[in-house]
């Protein structure tokens, strides 16, 4: 049987690879065949992504007044150009859907010159750098979140709010009711890929500073960078809480769904996963991420009732504590916090993006 097949681009991060993987699942029960189009990077994340075949493209970034660096750049976009103009003769996609990031621009530019439908989604709140420069450009945008920085008026005017795919283990968590704690308390922390320093370091202590009788109700799972570690374990040993660290879980749908308050960053996948599941949160937007996505990300959240949102500038450990114990010490609060996040929650955003897909290939 002839199915019609995506090509879906994406950059080397989670945060990118996650939605298109839930995408080409939706897809592909639709009947629809997926190749992938990412770089090196991206390659990390693929061990089980749906794809029938993965296209490897030329990529590179750089930075602004970096002449040297914009020449290589350009030469290695070209030669992603190249690569993915030669795949599609072969593999005649009926559309190319792109996630941002670097590697993705080489199969949008590709398809954009061989004037094949063209689609993009923008995870976070705020127009990403590769997204913007395409975005008026490709037949149809798709985006997360209800407002989007960064994007000229004339784009806004056609967007789709579609959310943000997310896997079918955490979409299940939508239909499962917060239960909010009655004797342990289970936080998890995430520190994310960007910026995990801090809350490595600062969590624990902020935990081992809470009152006696708070602290002894905690089990805390925390994913915390490598050097951080040791250190992490001894401060949780000495505070007597036990701790379950590790660098990466794997099973985040399970921990997610049997987590009380959940501690980290926000990223779009982190904002929009904590939504769908309804669980509160305390979120600490990465300074340096670009155009300070992150602050806009958390916003929908906190706007809603559903997080805390501390800024890096003001998170002392005293404001930490202080924050934990409040949470923390009342569970009609953080049932409350739950439901709201759950309000502006989008589980089938896959499915949203999928039927914008399929409209767009024709």
């Amino acid at each position: 049987m002839n199915r019609k097949l995506a090509v879906l681009a994406a950059g080397g991060t989670g945060g990118h690879m996650f939605p298109a993987q839930a995408l080409a699942e939706a897809m592909i029960a639709r009947g629809w065949r997926v190749v992938l189009a990412t770089d090196e990077r991206g390659a990390l994340y693929a061990d089980k992504f749906p794809a029938e075949h993965r296209i490897s493209l030329s990529a590179a970034t750089f930075k602004k007044g970096d002449l040297v660096g914009m020449a290589g750049a350009a030469i290695n976009i070209f030669q992603g150009v190249m690569q993915a103009r030669k795949a599609f003769s072969v593999l005649d996609p009926a559309v190319v859907v792109g996630f941002g990031g670097y590697p993705s621009l080489p199969g949008l530019l590709a398809a954009l010159s061989t004037k094949r439908p063209t689609v993009i989604h923008e995870q976070n709140a705020v127009l990403g750098r590769v997204n913007r420069f395409l975005a008026d450009k490709v037949d149809a945008v798709a985006c997360a979140f209800p407002t989007l920085e960064r994007a000229p008026a004339k784009v806004r005017a056609r967007v789709h709010v579609v959310g943000n795919p997310v896997r079918p283990d955490i979409r299940a968590l939508y239909d499962v009711p917060y239960e909010p704690p009655t004797g342990e308390i289970r936080v998890l922390i995430t520190g994310g890929s960007q910026g995990a320093r801090l809350l490595s370091e600062l969590t624990p202590l902020a935990v081992s500073n809470l009152p006696d009788g708070l602290r002894m109700k905690l089990s805390i799972q925390q994913q915390t960078r490598r050097e951080n570690l040791e250190e992490a374990i001894r401060v949780y040993k000495n505070a007597v809480v036990p701790a379950e660290i590790a660098p990466f879980f794997r099973d985040m749908a399970g921990r997610l769904g049997r987590a009380h308050l959940v501690i980290g960053r926000s990223g779009a996948s982190t904002c929009c996963e904590l939504a769908v599941a309804g669980r509160p949160s305390i979120l600490i937007p990465y300074k340096a991420a670009a155009d300070d996505h992150q602050r806009f990300n958390a916003k929908l959240l906190s706007d809603a009732g559903g997080a805390e949102v501390a800024g890096e500038d003001v998170l002392t450990l005293e404001v930490f504590v202080k924050a934990l114990t409040k949470l923390l010490s009342d569970p009609d609060r953080l049932t409350r916090m739950a439901a709201a996040a759950r309000s502006v929650a989008v589980p089938d955003a896959a499915e949203h993006l999928a039927d914008l897909v399929e409209k767009t290939a024709g």
